[in-house]
Order: C-alpha cells, then structure tokens, then sequence
C-alpha cells in the first residue's frame, strides 16, 4: 500500500509503501479481542477487599445469653449475619493478569495497524523536531495536517521529550515510540500520525513473524 508524505506544513513531499507484512495483512479480529481483554485486564489494580469476621473490629463480647432468646445462638456481634458483622465470600485482593503467545499479541497489533491503513487513516510525515516543548506549535501541526480535534495516535521512531511534552497537553493526542505500541493504542484512536522514519522500526518490531518486539 502506497500513501502520501507530508510535511508538517501540510505539503506533500512524497509517497512511501507501507510493509505489507504489517499494513497488508486480513485483520484478525479474535487476536484484537484477545489482546484488548489483557490490556484492560492489566490495568486493573486488583485492591479491593472486604473484612472478614476475624478481621472486624469489636465483637469479643457475647451478645446475648446463650439460651432463653428463642432466637439462634450468637456468639459474636461481628458475625456475618449480624449488621456490622464481616464479609462472607467477599473480593481479597489479586492480579487481573491474562497471558498471551507472543504471535497473538504481535497478530493483534498487525491488525490494528492494517484496519486503519484500510480505512486511510494513516498519515505518514518528514520526520521534524522542534526547538523546544511548544503545545501551540505541535497543535499548528495538528491542525495543517487536518488532525486538530481528533483522536491521534504519534508513532514515533525513538523518543523525543519535545515532542511528547509538546502533544500531552492536546485532548485525545498521544505520543509512543513505535515499536512500544499495543493494539488497545492503536484501536483507541481514530488516526494514526506516522514518522515516516519510524515505519522501518514498525516493520522491524512486527513484520516479520518469526521476530521481533513482543
């Protein structure tokens, strides 16, 4: 797949062909599933809990005599079944973690990148820097490449502290490194702003199957 290059102004500077190996590929909508569930499911911090009886404070005192009541036997106010009494069952803290193969998570990102490609969604630009973290100069960026006021994803080849000071501060703009995306970043965002450098590293990290960044 052949797309336009852009300046930062906007003007086109040329075409480069996406890696059919990452952009080219039919989109498997399972691995995207599967990699979106452990995304989100990482994401949790698993901290909720509840006391249990033991756990509650008070309750060292029998409550009521043993016999005589024509009720049940207590011996504890703190019991399950008492108000303010613990918890029976109830959530103790632990990791949300879902494992996946390597290949799954590899497809998954493939797949994300080839269904915006499909949809044109892909923007390839020069590589640019600038003098220093701007959001009004990044936003002018944004909005000569028809960007402004949507969800954009910065692919770029390395980090640059300029440039992702720069968009932070932009609703809906994120900035990541190429080859550190997940498929979850990918599908979150409607556009996709691709150094043109950084298409070689995309290429590396996912194209070829046996390889690569995980």
């Amino acid at each position: 797949m052949t797309v336009d290059v852009v300046t930062k102004d906007g003007a086109k500077s040329g075409s480069v062909e996406l890696p059919a190996s990452v952009f080219g590929i039919e989109p498997n909508e399972h691995a995207m599933y599967l990699a979106v569930r452990a995304y989100l499911a990482h994401r949790r911090q698993g901290t909720h809990k509840t006391k249990t009886r033991t756990e509650v404070r008070g309750g060292g005192k029998k409550p009521f005599k043993q016999k005589g009541t024509g009720g049940a036997r207590r011996g504890s106010s703190r019991s399950p079944l008492m108000p303010g009494g613990g918890t029976i069952h109830g959530p103790v803290p632990h990791l949300y973690r879902v494992d996946l193969p390597i290949k799954v998570r590899r497809l998954a990102r493939k797949s994300a990148l080839a269904i915006r490609a499909r949809e044109n969604n892909v923007v390839v630009v020069e590589d640019f820097a600038l003098q220093q973290a701007k959001t009004k100069e990044f936003a002018s960026v944004l909005k000569s490449l028809q960007l402004d006021g949507s969800k954009v994803l910065v692919l770029l080849p390395n980090v640059d502290e300029s440039i992702v000071r720069s968009a932070k501060n932009i609703p809906g703009v994120t900035t990541f490194p190429a080859d550190k995306i997940s498929a979850y970043d990918v599908l979150n965002h409607g556009k996709l702003l691709i150094f043109k450098s950084a298409i070689g590293t995309i290429e590396r990290s996912f194209g070829d199957s046996e390889g690569g960044a995980a």
